[in-house]
């Protein structure tokens, strides 16, 4: 008996295991998914697995980008993480499949907690989890993100077990998978998670009025913040980390007052309206949830030899040419600046979710209906610039995340669950037959007909012009023409075939309820279309082509004679690399002390000493950063090194100073400063030095004779006191200076270096990273953990002594 009643989980469990790994079959060879932002990350991340292999700890520190950054939203393993253990128990499959199968098994988990048969919970589970935005994310490289999203149904489950009256399991359930939520460490999609809940609450709080039922309904909103507490704390480590490098990042409020050219900077606590919109959803371009290339699809999709592109290519440019443009054309003609796949959520679903709409007649349908057309919304952005501007302004944390397109995530796992309580809604005995053909009518009228319009007149509807377009006539006359034809032929093609499963789920429930169905082949009917409906178009866009093997995966950049001609000088040194953005790539990292890097939230002064600086090719703010060598294209746009015989080396001593007293003036000073000469400084810090003049001393030394990530010695020599400035990045909440084992005071000189007077004679300098925030956290993480078992297991025990 108790077999029976696992039954059907172990079969669900191993149906996800099969397509996970199914789907990213080439797993099964050894193959790994090349991930474009993974191959970053790992550049970025070189000097910290190097540190933790060779020395067994967390340096927390790497020099490997943007001068130095402390590495909590980069690669950190942190004290008592015992989640992260048990997520990485959870997700045992070779990745990427273990993120499939994460969607998988948390979308399941919240439709049985909705009391869903589990046959449909597996289709549903199977419909959330092949979502073509789910797993293109995963095809980038997107897994924070991916990860976040997985645990995000768990959460649900707990909130609706506490509010379903079912206390205990509700709330470990909740306490768990927040926890876990946090551990994914993207804090974008937990907000997003928040905004859910948050409508889910005020839908409860308008019932609970109504039935006056108040007090009850905050009992639950405690215990859930309990529950909450004590995820935050299992995880206060990486959140007090990563809220103290915040306030250093370009996501905090920026001290400057105006832009690069001079103009007055808008105020913001936190990133610019213009980049935190600037992947905006178009309004038209909602329907990519319905019709997947409703705007093309992608900027590289694939077209084959029968599209217009190739034909008119292959006269003009040649078959292996045209071939390889039309494997990846510019189809995507809306306004987002890259797409790599639409939002697809399915035909299916949506005709299902609107279905429900007509169906369901709970509480649970209005909170998934409100959450689904806010996020929608949201999505457009700056295309409905009046809600996205308030809420940026005065909604906590709103303006601190970019790309608000991505909060369509809310509908993504909306949509299917009302589509799932839809049908189990209509195969159930609770409803007449009659007001379950009035819902079929009224859906297949609403999907059908929208999906029947744009199939029969959609190519005359829109222009299919791109912004991009006029570049491509500049190449070759006429281009563009048959670029918009292809566009129309894949529209018309995504159309049909979204009205062709319209049609196909219509009469399998039609068939249903006039008996000419069992339900166990409506079951099938459904399992057989959602799968071939979803997985056909994630197929599109990541699958097996996209695999590489194990040891091109683990070194993404190839050395090249640039690479090896610089890694002969083992001094300590930055490289420049102008044959990238030098801002947005990880690639030099790999190998050398990049002046750039790749980061989402990049340190917001060393941003704003690029923009201000380094982008204007200041070489004395270049020789201050100790940038020993500049890579840049040649006449023939092939990479060449050029050495900077002028970079200041890892410490210098300057003989005066410069006080002023603003930000503004800070970053301006730098315009015309001889860095080996002045050093400027904030007005503030001007008790911290003992004079503004120091002696020259051509004798003097003061040189790096030791270097950690996490930790550099220097030796210096002088006959008086003497001011040092050293080439390493100033980062107040962690980094400690010592001269000769004492600790001593250290200032910020030219906007983001380190200074400090050395006495005069022989002394050793030490910089030690020993951030506070890490022991302060390990310590609440323990406690925490510690609490999260003692007040499941004593709720348990006394529930069970009480009967």
């Amino acid at each position: 008996m108790k077999f029976n009643k696992i039954l059907p989980y172990l079969i669900a469990f191993a149906t996800f295991i099969i397509i996970s790994l199914a789907y990213f079959s080439p797993v099964l060879e050894g193959k790994k998914l090349f991930q474009s932002d993974i191959a970053q990350f790992r550049g970025m991340s070189k000097e910290v697995q190097e540190f933790r292999a060779e020395n067994g700890e967390e340096p927390y520190w790497t020099n490997r980008a943007f001068g130095g950054m402390p590495t909590y939203q980069l690669s950190t393993y942190y004290p008592h993480d015992y989640i992260k253990k048990v997520d990485s128990i959870i997700r045992f499959l070779p990745r990427p499949a273990d993120y499939l199968f994460l969607y998988f098994v948390g979308f399941f988990v919240l439709l049985m907690v909705l009391k869903i048969d589990w046959k449909l919970a597996v289709i549903g589970a199977l419909g959330f989890g092949l979502s073509t935005y789910l797993i293109i994310i995963l095809g980038v490289g997107h897994n924070a993100k991916a990860h976040a999203i997985a645990y995000m149904p768990l959460v649900l489950s707990g909130v609706i077990l506490v509010f379903d009256k079912k206390y205990l399991a509700g709330f470990i359930l909740t306490s768990l998978a927040m926890a876990l939520e946090i551990n994914a460490s993207h804090p974008q999609m937990t907000y997003y998670l928040l905004f859910t809940i948050l409508i889910f609450g005020i839908v409860y709080l308008i019932n609970a009025i109504k039935n006056k039922e108040i007090a009850p309904f905050f009992s639950k909103v405690g215990l859930l913040a309990i529950a909450m507490i004590l995820a935050l704390g299992v995880n206060a480590t990486s959140l007090l980390a990563t809220k103290e490098y915040a306030e250093h990042s370009t996501r905090s409020a920026s001290e400057l007052t105006i832009n690069p050219d001079g103009s007055l900077k808008e105020k913001s606590s936190g990133l610019d309206k213009d980049y935190i919109t600037e992947y905006s959803y178009g309004i038209a371009e909602t329907f990519d949830l319905f019709i997947p290339r409703f705007m093309g699809g992608s900027n590289s999709e694939e077209l084959g030899k029968d599209s217009y592109t190739y034909r008119f290519l292959k006269d003009k440019t040649g078959r292996k040419q045209a071939l390889d443009f039309t494997k990846n054309a510019p189809m995507y003609w809306g306004d987002q600046p890259i797409v790599a796949a639409p939002a697809y959520i399915g035909a299916i679903m949506i005709f299902l979710f609107v279905l429900g709409i007509f169906l369901v007649k709970t509480n649970i349908k209005k909170w998934l209906v409100g959450a689904t057309l806010f996020s929608i919304v949201m999505s457009w952005g700056k295309n409905f610039g009046l809600l996205t501007y308030l809420f940026i302004d005065f909604v906590p944390l709103y303006n601190k995340f970019r790309a608000v397109s991505s909060i369509q995530v809310i509908a993504e796992i909306c949509i299917p669950v009302l589509g799932i309580l839809a049908v189990q809604k209509f195969l159930s005995n609770e409803v007449k037959k009659e007001e379950k053909l009035q819902a079929l009518k009224y859906a297949m009228y609403v999907v059908g007909g929208i999906a029947l319009v744009f199939t029969l007149g959609g190519t005359n509807l829109m222009s299919f012009e791109s912004f991009r377009d006029a570049s491509y006539d500049n190449m070759l006359q006429g281009f563009s023409a048959v670029l918009i034809e292809d566009r129309r032929t894949i529209f018309f093609q995504d159309s049909l075939r979204s009205l062709l499963f319209v049609v196909g789920i219509g009469l399998v429930l039609f068939l249903y309820i006039r008996d000419k169905l069992k339900k166990n082949l409506v079951y099938a009917a459904l399992f057989i279309l959602v799968l071939t409906d979803m997985a056909g178009v994630a197929k599109r866009y990541v699958n097996k082509e996209d695999f590489i093997s194990q040891k091109k995966l683990e070194t993404p950049f190839a050395m090249t004679q640039i690479d090896q001609q610089i890694n002969q000088d083992k001094e300590h040194y930055r490289v420049l690399n102008f044959t990238v953005n030098p801002m947005n790539d990880g690639s030099t990292s790999f190998y050398h002390n990049s002046v750039g890097g790749y980061h989402a939230a990049k340190p917001r002064r060393y941003q704003e000493l690029f923009d201000f600086q380094i982008a204007k090719n200041n070489i004395q703010v270049l020789n201050m950063l100790n940038t020993k060598y500049i890579i840049f294209p040649d006449d023939k746009n092939n990479p060449t090194v050029q050495l900077n015989p002028d970079a200041n080396g890892n410490a210098w001593f300057v003989q005066e100073v410069k006080l002023v007293n603003t930000a503004n003036e800070e970053i301006r000073a730098l315009d015309s400063l001889d860095t080996k000469k002045m050093a400027v400084f904030r007005n503030e810090d001007e008790s911290l030095l003992t004079k503004l003049n120091f002696p020259k001393d051509s004798l003097a030394t003061i040189n790096l004779v030791a270097y950690k990530a996490n930790y550099l010695k220097y030796e210096s020599n002088a006959e008086e006191d003497q001011l040092a400035v050293f080439s390493e990045i100033y980062y107040k909440d962690g980094w400690n200076a010592y001269i000769d084992g004492v600790l001593k005071p250290h200032l910020r000189a030219n906007y983001v270096l380190r200074a400090m007077e050395i006495p005069k004679g022989k002394h050793t300098i030490e910089f030690k990273f020993e951030p506070q925030v890490i022991q302060t956290g390990s310590t609440i993480t323990l406690l925490s953990f510690v609490l999260l078992l003692i007040i499941p297991m004593g709720w348990y025990f006394k529930k069970k002594k009480n009967g």
